[in-house]
């Protein structure tokens, strides 16, 4: 990412109005530097030639006063509108990413993408700050006063100006070594700690199963590892820092030390006036300070910078196109896969699948693990496009359909159901007497009758504060509530005992009687005889039994 790269400016509409302001805020400083440093130097000027008294003096150390007060106000100003439009920013960047990454589909998010995203829009874009706070500013002040005041410099005395025109390149030449290297390693800290996002939130994914086999710690030494090489990167990032602070500083002191040896040697010669000295003497390390803090500022935005560039990587990936068509009612519809295919690196899973959904009826898809059957149900679902075959509803592909009108029509239940956070009724949603009819027959009832407040119970996110089986009877009453015409159960026994087997195939059937068509993922020979149809899964590449 260039300083201010306009992919910024492009899909952060906040960033745009913030730049503007900043630069005008840049020439504004620009003017009250230079007034600051010719009010200086003319009240220390007239104060030691001519002995002036302070009662004269008076009217020039108001004016100075007014200018500092008015510089103090501006930057204050400044930081204001940067936390502001930092705030903002993060906020559309993250939401643009988030809603990208859906709109690609989860073929984009398994292919690796999926932990990368999740930091990036969690932690990696709250590195932005600094570059808005703190980066940003700098570099529109070395692009406004740095220049300005030069001129000033030159307009009051050519010598220093030279001086000051050899020794300034140096500055930006280091500024580009340094930070050639510093961005290198901040892209590998973020990547490090992507790594380090993804291990983890694969172990608590997988936590309680690691649990209940006793490996729980293996995966500590991992863990561990991948945090060792997050915290190698940043102090490595913090050691190029710090060196290059000081390398810049010491440059900077060094070219203001020239200015200052040649402007008291043509003093004491008489070559120069004190009040032009002075002034001189004041503008020479304002001309250097913007470009100091934009190299000691870098370091603090590298992070966020290496952010904001993956984050356009994300934006600039290409979607899909969508179609418009709106999907037809689902209750007299048929929704059919013929052929389908989806190619994975070892062949294709599922391979040559064809399921027919007729309206009021229950599917079952079988086979063993590994042979697509999820995968099927997220083609069914328009969520992955077939590389071979055709998912169609009542002769429309599902490539032509709006899906958003497709998904208002299906209820799915994986096989960790997804619960807000909220209370039991909200959660459940519809009205008292259906939630009361739908929760007796899953027996929810029975689980509410154990909590404190009953309906009014708040859960905390994935369902907290219920057992796995207490969330599935949740989902399933949220199910029997809703009224949608088609309702897709992917494994909805895997981490349920007989009495909880027995409470699914009582909604199967409810919701046939229903007139609701259901396809299911299902082992269990229980749950596979209470399908109208049986289509087995298969894969054109070896699995594991």
């Amino acid at each position: 990412m260039r300083p201010l790269d306009p992919r910024l400016l492009r899909h952060a509409r906040a960033a745009r109005g913030y730049v503007a302001l900043t630069a005008a805020l840049g020439v504004l400083t620009a003017a009250l530097v230079v007034a600051q440093a010719l009010l200086l130097a003319h009240a220390l000027g007239d104060a030691v030639t001519d002995g002036v008294s302070l009662t004269v003096l008076g009217p020039t150390v108001a004016w100075l006063a007014a200018v500092v007060l008015a510089r103090a106000l501006v930057t204050a100003a400044q930081e204001r509108f940067a936390h502001r439009a930092a705030t903002r920013t993060v906020a559309e960047l993250r939401e643009q990413v988030v809603a990208h990454a859906v709109a690609l589909g989860p073929r984009w998010l398994a292919s690796g993408e999926g932990p990368r995203v999740v930091t990036l829009a969690t932690r990696g874009l709250d590195a932005l700050e600094p570059y808005f706070v703190r980066y940003l500013p700098q570099l529109v002040l070395a692009a406004t006063v740095t220049p300005g005041v030069l001129l000033v410099v030159l307009g009051l005395d050519w010598i220093s100006a030279a001086i000051l025109f050899v020794v300034l390149p140096l500055v930006p030449i280091f500024m580009v070594l340094v930070g050639r290297l510093t961005e290198g390693r901040s892209e590998r800290g973020l990547a490090s700690m992507q790594r380090l996002g993804a291990q983890v939130l694969d172990l608590l994914a997988g936590l309680p199963t690691l649990r209940a086999h006793g490996r729980e710690r293996g995966p500590g030494a991992r863990v561990r590892s991948l945090g060792d090489a997050h915290r190698r990167a940043t102090m490595g990032t913090l050691r190029v820092a710090f060196l290059s602070g000081m390398v810049l500083e010491l440059l900077t002191t060094l070219s203001v030390a020239l200015v200052a040896v040649g402007i008291g040697l043509r003093l004491v010669e008489g070559d120069l006036d004190l009040v032009t000295g002075i002034a001189v003497l004041v503008l020479a390390p304002e001309v250097f300070l913007p470009l100091r803090q934009v190299g000691v500022q870098f370091h603090a935005a590298a992070d966020g910078v290496a952010a904001a560039g993956q984050a356009f990587e994300v934006l600039e990936t290409p979607v899909p196109p969508v179609g418009s068509l709106p999907a037809p009612d689902l209750r007299t519809a048929t929704l059919r896969l013929e052929g389908v295919g989806v190619r994975t690196g070892g062949g294709s899973t599922p391979h040559a699948l064809d399921v027919v959904l007729r309206p009021g009826t229950v599917v079952a898809l079988t086979g063993p693990s590994g042979v697509g059957k999820t995968t099927a149900v997220e083609v069914a679902l328009g969520l992955l496009r077939p590389d071979v075959g055709r998912a169609s509803v009542d002769g429309v592909d599902l490539v032509d359909l709006d899906l958003q009108s497709l998904w208002a029509q299906v209820s799915w239940l994986p096989q960790r159901p997804v619960l807000e956070p909220g209370t039991v009724a909200q959660l459940v949603g519809g009205d008292e007497p259906a939630r009361r009819a739908a929760a007796a027959l899953t027996g929810l009832d029975a689980v509410l009758a154990t909590l404190p407040d009953g309906w009014s119970t708040v859960l905390g996110r994935g369902g907290e504060g219920l057992s796995l089986g207490q969330r599935q009877r949740v989902a399933l009453t949220r199910t029997l509530v809703e009224s949608t015409p088609l309702v897709v159960l992917d494994e909805p026994t895997a981490h349920l005992d007989a009495a909880g087997e027995q409470v699914v195939l009582d909604t199967v059937r409810a919701l046939r009687d229903a007139g609701r068509t259901v396809l299911l993922v299902a082992h269990r020979a229980s749950l596979v005889a209470a399908a109208d149809e049986v289509v087995r899964v298969r894969s054109a590449a070896p699995v594991p039994a």
